[in-house]
């Protein structure tokens, strides 16, 4: 396998849970460098669990997680951050804060050597942040900080941008809008891992893994899924 296909992220048998509670067992999941990677499935089957557990704000207690060939199964999630990987929560920014100083925190995680520079960038991507940037974030819109969101995740430049349910409360207007953001940082050479329910991103998606009762049910392209009839009873013609 030529070495530009070879994976960035790579998860293998990742269980996870909180105190007694076990949500994940043998997880598998890979993500290649300018791909975007749907991980699709309901409320409850495990998924925030999943990304948490990636970027490291909860422990794998079985498996291995590797980022760039290294593994990062025990580093701290802001040293997972300086390899390249930022997380959007579906909170994702502080409310008290103005959408400006939102953006600088994102960039700072990594120490970025021009937030100016960024910020233009990232104004121009996200134009309507431009106008309110002095506005607390506290005053946006549920769909202006999903944007919001995603430019505080972007300002450090990751190899790997992971969103958790980027669609949660937006309006399908908004959705709409998501889903073009992220076709836009597609060809920015961004890869992209996606926790969503919503099928709408598989417009996106490059490959598909289907989280069921914490377990990974299916992996493949959009193509194989949609062939797939306990699947497409599932999930096609849902939102």
């Amino acid at each position: 396998m030529p070495s530009d296909t070879m994976p960035l992220l790579v998860a293998s048998g990742v269980d996870a849970g909180y105190g007694t509670m076990q949500v994940l067992w043998g997880v598998d999941l890979d993500v290649r460098p300018g791909e975007t990677v749907l991980l699709l499935g309901a409320n409850g089957a495990g998924k925030t669990t999943f990304l948490k557990s990636l970027v490291g704000l909860i422990d794998a207690r079985q498996g291995s997680i590797r980022l760039g060939g290294d593994d990062i199964t025990q580093m701290r999630s802001s040293d997972r951050m300086r390899r390249g990987m930022t997380y959007m929560s579906e909170l994702a920014v502080f409310p008290d804060l103005s959408i400006e100083e939102n953006i600088r925190i994102g960039a700072q995680a990594l120490g970025h050597a021009n937030p100016n520079r960024r910020l233009d960038e990232l104004y121009g991507l996200f134009p309507v942040l431009r106008d309110k940037r002095r506005d607390a974030a506290s005053t946006l819109s549920g769909g202006q900080r999903k944007m919001l969101g995603m430019a505080k995740a972007m300002a450090a430049e990751p190899k790997l941008l992971v969103l958790d349910e980027p669609s949660a409360g937006l309006s399908p207007l908004f959705v709409k809008e998501v889903i073009r953001i992220l076709r836009d940082l597609q060809g920015r050479g961004i890869a992209l891992l996606v926790a969503e329910q919503n099928i709408g991103f598989l417009e996106v998606a490059t490959r598909v893994f289907v989280l069921e009762g914490g377990r990974i049910r299916f992996s493949g392209t959009v193509a194989e899924m949609s062939d797939n009839e306990a699947l497409r009873r599932a999930y096609f013609g849902l939102k």
